[in-house]
C-alpha cells in the first residue's frame, strides 16, 4: 500500500467536499436549498446539542465534512488499484444512499428527506455526483501526473 496515494486520495476528497460544498452554500444562503440547513451542521447539533457555541458549531461542521470526504477518498484508495471518474461517482452515489437510509433518518428527516421534502434526495444526489466527479477526476489526474517532474522545462 502506497502511503503517498493514500494521503492523496484523503487530500482529493477533502478538496471534493469543498467543490460539493459550495453549490450547497449558496443554495443555503440564497434560500433556493430544499434543506432546513446544510447536513454537516444538522449533525453537529444533533451529536453535540443546542447549547453549542455557534462558532464551535460550526467549525465541527466544516471539519467533520471534511474528514468524511477524506477517509472515504481515502478507503477508496485503499481497496481498489485505479480511481477513475467512475469509481469516483460510484462512491459518491454510494454515500448519497447512506446518508437517505442512515443520516437523513436519525436527523428526522424521513427516509430520502421526505418528512421535510421529496427535493432533499434529488438536491443531496446532485452534491453528491459533484464529490463524486471531482475525486474521481483528480485522482486521475493525478495518476497520469504522479511521476512527472513539476519543472516547465520537462
Amino acid at each position: 500500500m502506497n502511503g503517498t496515494r493514500l494521503a492523496v486520495a484523503f487530500g482529493w476528497g477533502a478538496l471534493a467536499t469543498v467543490a460539493m460544498s459550495i453549490p450547497m452554500i449558496i443554495a443555503t444562503t440564497t434560500g433556493i436549498s430544499p434543506m432546513p440547513k446544510p447536513i454537516p451542521v444538522a449533525l453537529v447539533g444533533h451529536v453535540f446539542g443546542p447549547d453549542l457555541p455557534k462558532p464551535v458549531h460550526m467549525l465541527l461542521a466544516v471539519i467533520s465534512h471534511l474528514a468524511y470526504g477524506g477517509v472515504w477518498a481515502l478507503i477508496l484508495a485503499a481497496i481498489t488499484k485505479r480511481i477513475t471518474i467512475w469509481k469516483g461517482l460510484g462512491l459518491g452515489v454510494f454515500l448519497w444512499l447512506l446518508m437517505q437510509v442512515i443520516v437523513l433518518p436519525m436527523l428526522g428527516w424521513g427516509f430520502f428527506g421526505a418528512a421535510v421534502t421529496p427535493k432533499i434526495a434529488l438536491a443531496t444526489l446532485v452534491l453528491h455526483l459533484i464529490y463524486g466527479a471531482t475525486l474521481g477526476g483528480l485522482m486521475v489526474w493525478w495518476g497520469a501526473n504522479a511521476g512527472k517532474s513539476s519543472s516547465p522545462t520537462t
